[in-house]
């Protein structure tokens, strides 16, 4: 089936609380606030490690095509959505914070968390990613990266060669952290001039760690097309292809970036 090319991109954002370390919870959880979307939407987005919260455990880890891989493909097929969220995977002896987007036809792109997050003990648990993946879906480019990731401007930088319209953060991002993840959202969308969503979780996790959404829809001037606050929810939002290159036309700051090499 051939996928459509639209100028405007429906996106819906899913903040939800998870449910610690148990996989049948979260995704029965999930399946029914997607069920519950009562618009025709593109990409439907959710947090960081959906199906247990952000934990070092990695006995919860999967490998490929298995329970949770299985019920994204389902969930795009249902829903005819781009289906984005990371998970523990265990692959060839190591664990990865893989973020899959995953196409209604089974086809999907993966990102494996690049920054790992050392102060969460992340970097002792996981596999760093070394790939940087944009996924085309319905005429528009995604770069999809995960939580940590940004704090890191050189990673998440929008290049000439291959230009993305839309940057996308999953995250599990603290509240005492707020502020930097509001900040910095912003600054990537002015710097990239892209659109920029952010979906986090809400809730507290087994660790205790609270987390107070904040998931957000940005322009590419870095202003709010709405903000979720720290209550579940999800919301739809709609992008526009012709704004964005209306205004890269017209402020063409990409021509001056700096060249550089990421290893």
């Amino acid at each position: 089936m051939a996928v459509p090319v639209v100028d405007e991109l429906a996106v819906c954002l899913i903040q939800t609380d998870l449910y610690w370390e148990d996989v049948t919870a979260n995704l029965s959880s999930l399946e029914e606030k997607i069920a519950a979307i009562d618009h025709p939407v593109d990409v439907i987005v959710l947090p960081e490690m959906f199906n247990s919260g952000f934990t070092m455990n990695t006995n919860i880890a999967e490998h490929m095509n298995m329970t949770t891989t299985k019920w994204m493909k389902h969930m795009a097929l249902q829903t005819g959505a781009l289906m984005i969220g990371s998970l523990a995977i265990k692959e060839a002896g190591n664990s990865f914070n893989r973020l899959l987007c995953v196409r209604p036809d089974g086809s999907f792109v993966q990102n494996d968390k690049r920054h790992l997050f050392r102060m969460g003990a992340e970097h002792d648990t996981y596999t760093p990613g070394s790939s940087r993946e944009i996924v085309e879906w319905k005429g528009w480019k995604i770069f999809p990266l995960v939580c940590y990731d940004l704090r890191f401007p050189v990673w998440s930088r929008n290049s000439s060669d291959n230009p993305y319209d839309l940057l996308l953060y999953i995250a599990s991002w603290p509240k005492r952290r707020a502020h930097a993840w509001n900040t910095l959202l912003k600054a990537r969308a002015i710097e990239n001039l892209s659109y920029v969503v952010g979906v986090n979780r809400t809730g507290q996790d087994g660790n205790g760690i609270d987390y107070q959404g904040d998931s957000v829809a940005l322009d590419f001037l870095g202003e709010p097309l709405f903000h979720m606050g720290d209550k579940e929810s999800e919301k739809i939002v709609k992008i526009s292809k012709t704004a964005l290159q209306a205004y890269k036309n017209s402020f063409p700051a990409y021509l001056d970036a700096d060249q550089f090499d990421i290893r």
